[in-house]
C-alpha cells in the first residue's frame, strides 16, 4: 500500500495548536502535515484511491498522534518547508526504523481529496490530480 505525505491547510489540528494562541481550531492559515495510507478503491471511481478506512469493530495498532478519526491517517506534526518548487519535510527516525525504509520512493502529487459525509463510503477518494512532480508517477523521489 502507498504511503502518502499530505500537506494540508486546513482546520483539522486535533493535536498540535500551530499558532500558540491555547486553540487547537483555529489553526487553518497554517500548514500542516498528514500521513495516510492509500489503497485502489473503485467506489471512488475505476482506477482511485482512497485513504484506508479502518472498519467497525476494528482496532489496528496506530501512532499515538493518530487523531481518532476511522482511517489510517497521522497527524504528527512535522513542518513541511517551502523552497521556490522543492517542498522538504524532515522526519527523525530511529536507526531500525530507517533501515525499514530504506528502498522507499515517492513522487509528488497536487490532487484534490473528496471527503465523504458517510465516514465509510469511502470517507476520502483521491480525486482531481492536477499535477505529478515526475510527469509519470515513476516515483523517483528517494529517501535521504
Amino acid at each position: 500500500m502507498p504511503l502518502l505525505l499530505l500537506i494540508t491547510q486546513t482546520l483539522d489540528t486535533p493535536l498540535f495548536d500551530e499558532n500558540i494562541d491555547g486553540d487547537t481550531g483555529n489553526d487553518g492559515a497554517h500548514w500542516h502535515s498528514h500521513w495516510v495510507v492509500l489503497t485502489p478503491n473503485e467506489e471512488c471511481g475505476p482506477g482511485a484511491l482512497s485513504v484506508r478506512d479502518i472498519p467497525k469493530g476494528e482496532t489496528p495498532q496506530m501512532p499515538a498522534t493518530w487523531p481518532g478519526v476511522p482511517m489510517f491517517l497521522d497527524s504528527p506534526s512535522y513542518t513541511p518547508y517551502f523552497d521556490g518548487p522543492t517542498i522538504s519535510i524532515n522526519v527523525a527516525l530511529a536507526a531500525s526504523d530507517a533501515a525499514k525504509i530504506d528502498t522507499a520512493a515517492y513522487d509528488g502529487v497536487t490532487a484534490a481529496l473528496r471527503v465523504n459525509a458517510d465516514l465509510h463510503a469511502p470517507l476520502a477518494c483521491v480525486t482531481d490530480v492536477f499535477d505529478v512532480a515526475s510527469g509519470d508517477l515513476s516515483l523517483p523521489g528517494k529517501v535521504d
